[in-house]
This record gives C-alpha cells, sequence and structure tokens, in this order.
C-alpha cells in the first residue's frame, strides 16, 4: 500500500493542463492577430473572429480545470462540466485499470463517477501513483464491515 498524503491534497493532470492553457492562449492570440490583420475584414467579422477564438479557448479552460480535491470532509471531484462533493464513506473503491482514460469512483449507490482530475495521458506513473494515493486516503477513511 501506498504512503498516505496529508490533507488537503490536490490530484491534477498538470502536463496536460500546461498544454490546454498553453494551446488556449496561443489559439486565442493567433485568431486575434489574424483578424486584425486581414484588411478586408469588416468590424463586425472582426469581432466574430476574436468571439470564435475566446469561445475556442474557453472550451480548452474547461477541459483544463479539471482536478480531485481530498480533505477532511471527504472527495471533490471537479470534472468538465460539473462538480461533485462525496464523503469519505459514500467511496467504495478507486479504480485505474490498465487502459482506462482515468480514474474512476465506484460508490456506495452502485454508481461510478469518473475523476478525470487523475488520468494516465501525459504522465503515466504520476497518474498511477495519485490513484494509490487516492486509494489510500479512502481507506483509511472509511469504515469497513468485517467478516
Amino acid at each position: 500500500m501506498s504512503e498516505t498524503p496529508t490533507l488537503p491534497v490536490t490530484f491534477r493532470p498538470g502536463r496536460t493542463r500546461a498544454v490546454l492553457l498553453t494551446a488556449a492562449v496561443a489559439l486565442f492570440v493567433v485568431i486575434t492577430v489574424i483578424a486584425l490583420l486581414l484588411e478586408k475584414l469588416g468590424p463586425g467579422e472582426r469581432l466574430s473572429f476574436i468571439f470564435t477564438a475566446a469561445l475556442l479557448a474557453g472550451v480548452l479552460a474547461l477541459l483544463a480545470r479539471v482536478k480531485v480535491v481530498a480533505d477532511e470532509s471527504g472527495v471533490t471531484v471537479v470534472n468538465i462540466a460539473g462538480k461533485r462533493h462525496l464523503d469519505w464513506a459514500e467511496i467504495v473503491q478507486v479504480n485505474l485499470r490498465p487502459g482506462d482514460p482515468w480514474v474512476f469512483l465506484n460508490l456506495t449507490d452502485g454508481t461510478s463517477l469518473p475523476a478525470l482530475g487523475i488520468q494516465p495521458g501525459i504522465a503515466k506513473q504520476q497518474a498511477i501513483a495519485d490513484a494509490r494515493a487516492l486509494r489510500s486516503l479512502v481507506e483509511s477513511r472509511t469504515p469497513r464491515d468485517l467478516p
């Protein structure tokens, strides 16, 4: 079993986040510069270019916001479209199987919640270590029935 980290702890895909935020800024700057340099565009067309660039950058920023935060009260999972707080007792198991795109949390209600904040995309070993740390936290804070 891995060492249990001290709380609070935040897990997020650092390299992926850096790539997405850098791409968002670069995309916005390039499209805005193109809109300003094209002489045949009117003000409305320029504005639509800039608005589209901002929209695309916003989507990339949403993709970069994913994280898993563990504190004394439980685990907060921030995914692309939402945020959910779970008490420690609600989490049955932390799974990151070979080929999984991210960690899945098995819950007491029988459902599974994807936790995109731990994903093996660019940094596989870091994701495995983070999944083990979260699993260790869940096991240390969740009362289990003894046979």
